[in-house]
């Protein structure tokens, strides 16, 4: 039995689907504000200030092994309703969510590992949305291009462990943008277009992003913007990423 911690966005839909066709039991904590799992079998939406609740829903189910995925949204502190290992854990929530989002994913695993329920791969049932090392198109990066991707990479070394930053945009040796809280598709939006293809977007994880809940992911959306403002290529870590709408 596989516990899921389910939010928003595609790739937890393709999570169940693989699930299914695997034949493999789970349930579902959906922490979607819409609650958009409720008509799924063993679907339970409950807000992260019942951690009560969300352990007694695990040990009820005899499960030790999780998944986190989806866009699971900053919960409001002040507007969860507690209960007792609520109060327990909610200031270790509230001292995570000073760091930001990544942190307090981070603070739920360990207090998930304290009560043995360990956290696996998001895409432990889906190899097949990430890629292995390579180059996937016809076209191949030259000499000069691999320098300038490298200085883009050289770029996320120096960011905060605790910043948004997933992805950036290099063009002619410089980075031209980069991603913020509102993510990847906005940033690309506010990119001038060229008509000579120039340049590349740099996805790769953030420094220290734990790889169980949260891959850098892009789709088709991403694909297309970018060949809209005229970038050349795209640049993922390989097996360390997810792509939606693959084929």
């Amino acid at each position: 039995m596989i516990g899921l911690f389910l939010g928003n966005r595609d790739l937890p839909k393709l999570i169940l689907k693989s699930l299914k066709k695997k034949n493999i039991n789970y349930f579902i904590i959906d922490l979607t504000k819409k609650k958009i799992f409720k008509n799924f079998k063993n679907s339970y939406s409950i807000n992260i200030g019942k951690f009560g609740k969300i352990l007694e829903i695990i040990n009820s189910n005899d499960c030790n092994k999780v998944i986190f995925a989806g866009n699971i949204e900053k919960p409001s502190i002040s507007s969860l309703k507690l209960d007792l290992k609520g109060i327990y854990y909610i200031p270790r929530i509230i001292n995570a969510a000073k760091l930001g989002d990544a942190a307090i994913l981070k603070e739920l695993i360990k207090i998930l590992s304290e009560n043995k329920i360990k956290v696996i791969k998001l895409n432990k049932f889906n190899p097949e949305l990430t890629l292995k090392k390579g180059t996937y198109t016809k076209e191949k990066p030259s000499i000069l291009e691999k320098k300038e991707i490298y200085t883009g990479l050289n770029f996320f070394s120096k960011t905060n462990s605790y910043d948004h930053i997933q992805a950036a945009v290099i063009r002619n040796k410089k980075i031209i943008a980069y991603e913020k809280k509102t993510g990847t598709q906005y940033m690309l939006s506010k990119i001038n277009r060229v008509k000579k293809k120039n340049g590349f977007l740099i996805k790769i994880p953030k420094k220290n992003q734990d790889l169980r809940t949260d891959l850098p992911t892009i789709g088709f959306d991403t694909v297309k913007y970018c060949k809209k403002i005229g970038l050349k290529g795209i640049i993922l870590k390989s097996n360390k990423h997810i792509i939606l709408d693959k084929n």
